[in-house]
């Protein structure tokens, strides 16, 4: 049985899913109400495949899979208009209302995907780096404790449309003496 991360800010969203995919004897579920609670879970038990809504209660989908392991697929159930908000390309997208068939093929599809293919990085290095950068000055300058910054970042990131590491580039330019604007 392959075990799956379901992971949507609602307990009923969660609910439904795990059963339809539990149905099946194929899957076992692990439900997950927030981004930092699939991160534990992804990373102690090695899991690589996450079912997730556009937003959970700490960040949205899309910043979740930034944060994920290389090895992780996401699979994004949500409205179309939500999806297109979307734009990170490796993201895979299943737009709601989704009957029962289309969403165990397509978790059927991902799985298989993700133990025959390598998946691509989500965030470089270098984008880590920046994004800890901007971090240690928001601690720094502003007095947040580092969970603060993260969350300051996650929620400009959010509201602005951006990725997280541009938003943190565009908090380092802004909080960096002697740069032009």
């Amino acid at each position: 049985m392959r075990q799956i991360v379901v992971a949507f800010e609602r307990q009923s969203n969660c609910d439904r899913l795990r059963e339809i995919l539990e149905s099946t004897g194929e899957f076992t579920c692990l439900v997950c109400r927030s981004a930092a609670q699939v991160k534990r879970t992804v990373g102690k038990l090695r899991l690589d495949l996450v079912v997730c809504g556009f937003k959970l209660a700490d960040e949205s989908g899309e910043a979740l899979y930034f944060d994920l392991p290389q090895r992780c697929s996401l699979l994004m159930v949500a409205p179309q208009a939500r999806l297109d908000l979307c734009a990170a390309p490796g993201i895979f997208r299943l737009p709601t209302p989704v009957g029962r068939t289309e969403l165990l093929t397509a978790v059927r599809l991902l799985a298989q995907l993700t133990q025959s293919r390598e998946v691509p990085a989500h965030r470089t290095e270098e984008e880590r780096e920046l994004i800890e950068r901007a971090k240690g000055l928001l601690m720094a300058r502003e007095g947040m404790a580092e969970d603060q910054a993260h969350r300051f970042l996650q929620k400009r990131s959010m509201d602005s449309g951006a990725r997280l590491a541009d938003t943190a580039r565009r908090v380092l330019d802004e909080l960096t003496p002697g740069k032009d604007a």
